[in-house]
């Protein structure tokens, strides 16, 4: 299930809060630019989240949180390249598998 620009704006704006981005002092070209780039986090998170099997509601406040830590690790994986994931996030993609799988 695809989202909405509604959505996807929603889900850079808790990235944004998630990793502590302020853009209100940036030109319009540097903000358009900075959550352009976020924007391709959220979708690489989506993309390998769906890969894992999982069913994502967008209407689901979780689900959205579930997006928004994994995009945040993709942001932080590329400064420090540390590739260990968070157990937070990974206890919730495990949680989210089993749930998955039990709703069927």
């Amino acid at each position: 299930m695809a989202y909405t620009d509604e959505q996807k704006t929603t889900l850079i704006t808790m990235l944004k809060y998630n990793l502590e981005i302020i853009t209100d002092y940036m030109d319009a070209e540097a903000k358009l630019q900075k959550e352009t780039q976020l924007g391709y986090y959220v979708d690489s998170a989506i993309a390998f989240i769906e890969r894992k099997g999982i069913t994502l509601n967008y209407a689901n406040v979780g689900d959205l949180m579930l997006i928004t830590m994994y995009a945040s690790y993709l942001y932080d994986m590329r400064n420090d390249g540390v590739s260990v994931m968070p157990r937070a996030l990974r206890y919730n993609l495990n949680n989210r598998v089993f749930q998955e799988h039990l709703d069927v």
